[in-house]
């Protein structure tokens, strides 16, 4: 029996019953755009695009594009985009990061406590009882080691960064004020003057992006590498 279509597209036969055959016919006239649709886009959003604007990218910024990385004799040493891990005395130390271990671009991450947070301000101690280590350095012991490793006064004021974690825990800059105070410590651990130090940290002060955004900062790891460039 022949089938006929009604205005809603659902295929009946001639008693009134639908007809599986047109349904299944109607539904593979929906879906076949609906899939090629699909696979469109997946090549041009997922392959095609990304792939122009890599090629673009690498031929306008290719450092960038690259990760922005630091080489130094024919080696790479990181990049200017992570912060580094630097403790000696002789080096200006980076922001407190608490991504992973420190500075771990794989477990980037903020302390995420609220400024009224008991443990941010004041930390917490390691339980000898467990195998895990808890402990955790609040802003009054971050502040304290600050002071203490810079020869500073136990009630010094202290900029926000040189006792505090961001949010990405992967900050590469410290502040101007941060750098200002350590220039004494690794003035003294170099053998070196004042003046030098600090010639070096204003070469390797960033201004803000486009003269509005942002703050200034010094690059912690191009300022270290200038200061062992400076040593030979």
């Amino acid at each position: 029996m022949a089938c006929h279509v009604r205005c809603d597209h659902i295929a009946f036969c001639g008693r009134g019953k639908p007809c599986p055959y047109g349904f299944q016919t109607t539904m593979l006239k929906q879906l076949r755009p609906a899939i090629l649709s699909v696979l469109a886009f997946t090549i041009l959003t997922g392959l095609l695009f990304p792939l122009l604007i890599t090629l673009i990218s690498k031929t306008v910024m290719p450092a960038q594009a690259n990760g922005s990385l630091i080489t130094r004799d024919g080696r790479i040493v990181g990049s200017a985009l992570i912060g580094q891990s630097f403790a000696k005395p002789l080096y200006f130390h980076p922001r407190p990061s608490a991504a992973g271990s420190g500075y771990d671009a794989a477990a980037s991450s903020g302390s995420n406590l609220g400024p009224t947070s008991d443990k941010l301000i004041n930390g917490i101690k390691d339980d000898p009882k467990t195998k895990t280590d808890e402990s955790f350095a609040g802003i009054k012991q971050l502040a304290a080691a600050y002071r203490s490793e810079n020869g500073l006064a136990s009630n010094a004021p202290l900029p926000a960064d040189a006792v505090t974690k961001s949010a990405s825990g992967l900050d590469p800059q410290i502040s101007p004020e941060n750098a200002a105070l350590q220039v004494p410590r690794v003035a003294k651990a170099r053998g070196i003057s004042v003046d030098k130090v600090q010639k070096l940290v204003a070469q390797n002060t960033q201004g803000r992006s486009l003269g509005v955004l942002g703050e200034a900062g010094v690059n912690v790891l191009g300022l270290n590498m200038a200061l062992d460039a400076a040593g030979k």
